[in-house]
């Protein structure tokens, strides 16, 4: 698909670094073209030192707004003008919307984390354990307070994860377990778990053979398995938790859904799902 930008054409950006990975233009560009929009999505890279300027060009380019994506989802929090209440609880923001020259800080991971997994068929009503502390973790936990019973959330240092449960598991019944993914207590963590997510980019193309599991532990074939990274399409992960039996699912339906709801906001229409899940995958296999 080329799309034909005029001096009218509207603009809306990726902040991320890098940028050059991500599926979401060609996502995003698929979805605007069928749905008649005048508007160009484009990669913007900014390194984390250029963020607080980035944020101040999309107003002072007249962008109509933009996703926000790795490193920068906490960082631009202080920079727009208001923060939706999902946006504020989480403590990340990933949409940014300008209207009438105010910048307002939206977070469309959390619901598109949820309708992946309504759409996957994975139920999170029990115990739910979470590998990462994390945005992205941040957004799966306030996820997942709205249907589990219990989440236990597994970090390389138990700090940033006690942070993340004072923070996020106020009302809830939440448990710390290890500082790092240790035999012990990743096993004790999956005893009776409905849903394991992987929230840390641990296997994100380029390093594709990179897992968070330990080598030393089998996974459990009775707990299916939700991967946040998308590309590759099969983590290391994901193929251990299938030749064990379990279910597994990558974070591609996140990106679908979380991408539709950001165009949800900046348009005020209803995307077409199918369109931007076949651009994703053809996009993926481009890059395959």
């Amino acid at each position: 698909m080329v799309q034909r930008v005029t001096g009218r054409t509207k603009l809306v950006g990726l902040l991320g670094w890098p940028t050059e990975h991500s599926v979401s233009p060609a996502m995003q560009n698929a979805a605007i073209d069928a749905m008649g929009l005048d508007w160009c999505y484009v990669p913007l890279p900014v390194p984390p030192e250029g963020i607080s300027q980035a944020v101040s060009a999309l107003r002072a380019l007249g962008l109509v707004g933009a996703n926000v994506t790795v490193p920068h989802k906490q960082a631009v929090l202080p920079l727009v003008d208001e923060l939706s209440e999902e946006a504020r609880v989480v403590g990340a923001v990933n949409t940014i919307i300008l209207r009438d020259g105010r910048l307002f800080g939206h977070n469309t991971d959390v619901a598109g984390f949820l309708r992946a997994l309504r759409e996957a068929g994975m139920a999170a009503s029990g115990r739910a354990v979470v590998l990462g502390a994390g945005g992205a973790a941040r957004a799966v936990v306030c996820a997942l307070r709205q249907t589990a019973s219990e989440i236990l959330i597994l970090n390389r240092t138990v700090e940033r994860a006690k942070s993340l449960v004072d923070e996020m598991g106020e009302g809830q019944v939440c448990r710390v377990l290890g500082a790092t993914l240790e035999a012990g207590s990743l096993q004790s963590a999956l005893d009776a778990a409905c849903l394991l997510v992987n929230a840390t980019s641990v296997g994100m193309w380029p390093y594709v053979d990179s897992s968070p599991w330990p080598k030393d532990v089998a996974y459990p074939s009775e707990v299916p398995l939700f991967d946040l990274v998308y590309n590759p399409q099969e983590t290391a992960l994901m193929r251990m938790a299938r030749e064990a039996g379990a279910r597994a699912e990558s974070g591609l339906g996140m990106l679908v859904h979380q991408g539709a709801e950001s165009l949800r906001l900046w348009s005020g229409r209803e995307p077409e799902v199918c369109v931007m899940r076949t651009a994703c995958l053809e996009a993926l296999e481009g890059d395959g």
